[in-house]
């Protein structure tokens, strides 16, 4: 059987030992093989933990063979963002299945950044929460935050550098997450909470998180993406659901 490059165990993921597989009979093994273009194998995990190495070289940490598809390498403005031309693709085998031609590059470029910002993780995960409208989760991870409400805000109004500098408030709106979209306008903007659509408010009371008090200025509805599209702009290309808040001033 084929070792991992990097620390030469099997390519196998098993539970721990005290795990409930174990206790009705033993260990259960699910594949865990990430071979590289240049057919160097790994664990998922060991070649995320060389992420660093490869976003910034794009060769592989075994035997330095240049890994994309093309000849797109990282792009003049960030060693850590490569021009959106660039793929590196895997063939990958774990317990879903096998998945041919995954390209793995947005997931290293991702790791090697929140290796060198780690303060980001947390809010990279609110905005995860954010497009997949995960109300529960976004209340308990803010409860989580160290700090004052000005560290919570830093988490609600996090732009992202690896996904266009778009904030959680763009993304829910991109995602046609309704009750997200209006929990973050009730947890970070000027809107007067009598504005605010009664099914919305009851949400937001509900989650036993109170509003926090911003300046015009820290309006989650100011901030910009990359392209300088508010969180308005984005919802009036839209249109859809967003016309109704559009009409009633809400974003």
């Amino acid at each position: 059987m084929a070792a991992c490059n990097a620390c030469s165990e099997a390519l196998v993921f098993r539970p721990d030992d005290d795990g409930d597989d174990i206790e009705q009979g033993g260990a259960v093994e699910v594949p865990d093989d990430l071979e590289l273009p240049c057919g160097c194998h790994f664990h998922w995990q060991c070649l995320l933990d060389e992420a660093a190495t490869i976003a910034l070289s794009l060769k592989c940490p075994n035997c330095e063979t240049y890994l994309p598809s093309n000849d797109a390498g990282p792009s003049a403005t960030s060693p850590l963002s490569p021009s959106p031309e660039a793929a590196i693709l895997a063939q990958y085998k774990n317990e879903g299945g096998f998945q041919p031609d995954l390209d793995i590059l947005p997931a290293i470029t991702e790791e090697a950044y929140l290796n060198s910002h780690p303060e980001a993780r947390p809010a990279r995960a609110f905005q995860t929460m954010c497009s997949e409208g995960d109300v529960d989760g976004i209340v308990e991870l803010l409860a989580a935050v160290d700090g004052d409400n000005e560290s919570v805000i830093s988490v609600i109004q996090y732009q992202d550098p690896l996904s266009g500098m778009k904030s959680g408030l763009h993304m829910a709106i991109e995602q046609g997450q309704v009750e997200v979209t209006m929990l973050l306008l009730w947890l970070s903007s000027t809107v007067p909470s009598n504005s605010f659509p009664e099914p919305a408010r009851r949400v937001a009371e509900a989650s036993g998180v109170g509003r926090i008090p911003v300046g015009p200025d820290q309006d989650i509805r100011v901030l910009k993406d990359s392209t300088g599209q508010t969180a308005k702009d984005v919802a009036r290309r839209l249109e859809g659901p967003w016309l109704g808040y559009l009409d009633g001033g809400l974003l």
